[in-house]
C-alpha cells in the first residue's frame, strides 16, 4: 500500500468521525455485535490459520485468542452505556453557580498495531475497545503472520465500512507511511525497539500512546515453595505459544538447595504435559519463523557453552 492510500485512508476516517456517526451508542453495540457473530462464524478459519502461523491447537487458540476476544466484546456491549453515561462530579465553592459532570469522549482515529504472537487476540481486542468508545481505527497486523492477518481482513471488510474501521496489511513500508500520519491514539504492541520508533513518531503531534512491550520476566523459586506445583505454573508459562509470550518465563533464579529437585519436576512436567517427545506432540507449537528459531538455537548454544 503506498503513502498516499495510507494518508486518504487517515482522511477519510477522520472525516467520518467528525460526523459523529461513531458517537451513538447504539451505533458502537451494532458494530460489537455484528463483529461478535463474524468472528463466531470464522472460528474455524481463525483456527486454521493460527495452526498454519504458529502451529497453535484449536483448544490454545480459543484460549489464548478466539475466546478472548469474543469475552471482551460480551464485557463491552454489557457496559457501553454505562461507560459512555455522564457523570456528576462536585462542584468547587469557587464555581457555586455551576454544575460539574464527567463526559466520556472517544479520541478519534485510532491506530493499532499488533504482534505476531498473538495476531488475533492482540488485533481484535484493542479495536474492541476503541470502537466501543466511540473511535474509527485503523489496522496493521503483523507481517510474520500472514494467514491470520488474510482472515482478519476478511472479517473486518464484512464488519466494517473501511471509513470506520480499515486493514492496511505489510511490513516496515507501510508501518512507515502510517507513523508518519497523525492519528489520535495510538496502541502497539510488539518490541521495545519498535516501541521506542512508535514513541519518537508520535511525539511530533503529541499523540497519546499505549504501548505493550517485551521484557524479562524471571521465575524466583526458593526453599520453601511447592516445588511440583511451581513446576507445573513454570512448564505451562513456557511451553504456551512455544514461550512465545510477552510474560512467558525467561529464567528462573533458584535456591541452590532445591536446584536438582526443582529440575526433575521440571522434566516431570514437561512429560506430562507434552509427552516424552514434546516435538511429535500435534498439539505444540511452533516458533514463527526460521529468523526467529535460528536466534534462539543461537541462544541455547551460548547457554550450553557456559
Amino acid at each position: 500500500m503506498t503513502e498516499k492510500e495510507i494518508h486518504d485512508i487517515v482522511a477519510r476516517q477522520r472525516k467520518y468521525f467528525q460526523t459523529g456517526a461513531t458517537l451513538p451508542p447504539d451505533m458502537r453495540i451494532q458494530a460489537l455485535r455484528r463483529l461478535y457473530a463474524a468472528v463466531s462464524q470464522r472460528e474455524k478459519d481463525i483456527q486454521d490459520a493460527l495452526k498454519k502461523d504458529l502451529g497453535k491447537s484449536s483448544f490454545e487458540g480459543y484460549m489464548c485468542e478466539t475466546g478472548l476476544v469474543l469475552e471482551e466484546i460480551t464485557y463491552m456491549l454489557r457496559h457501553i452505556r454505562s461507560f459512555s453515561r455522564e457523570k456528576r462530579k462536585r462542584t468547587p465553592l469557587a464555581q457555586f453557580h455551576s454544575r460539574s459532570y464527567l463526559k466520556p469522549s472517544p479520541y478519534g482515529v485510532v491506530l493499532i498495531m499488533s504482534p505476531w504472537n498473538y495476531p488475533f487476540m492482540l488485533t481484535l481486542s484493542p479495536l474492541v475497545d476503541a470502537l466501543a468508545a466511540g473511535n474509527t481505527a485503523v489496522v496493521k497486523p503483523s507481517a510474520y503472520s500472514p494467514h491470520t492477518s488474510r482472515v482478519l481482513q476478511e472479517i473486518l471488510s464484512q464488519c466494517f465500512d473501511p471509513r470506520y474501521v480499515m486493514t492496511v496489511t505489510g511490513g516496515r513500508a507501510e508501518n512507515t507511511c502510517l507513523l508518519q500520519e497523525h492519528f489520535d491514539y495510538i496502541f502497539f504492541t510488539g518490541s521495545q525497539s519498535v516501541g521506542k520508533e512508535v514513541m519518537r513518531s508520535a511525539a511530533q503531534y503529541l499523540t497519546p500512546v499505549t504501548l505493550e512491550l517485551g521484557g524479562k520476566s524471571p521465575c524466583i523459586v526458593d526453599q520453601t515453595a511447592d516445588l511440583k506445583l511451581a513446576a507445573k505454573r513454570i512448564v505451562f508459562g513456557k511451553y504456551l505459544n512455544c514461550g512465545q509470550t510477552c510474560v512467558a518465563p525467561d529464567y528462573v533464579y533458584c535456591h541452590r538447595s532445591v536446584k536438582d529437585r526443582l529440575l526433575k519436576e521440571i522434566k516431570e512436567q514437561i512429560r506430562l504435559q507434552y509427552g516424552s517427545q514434546p516435538l511429535e506432540n500435534p498439539d505444540y507449537g511452533k516458533i514463527i519463523n526460521e529468523k526467529h528459531f535460528d536466534r534462539d538455537c543461537s541462544t541455547a548454544l551460548i547457554l550450553i557453552k557456559q
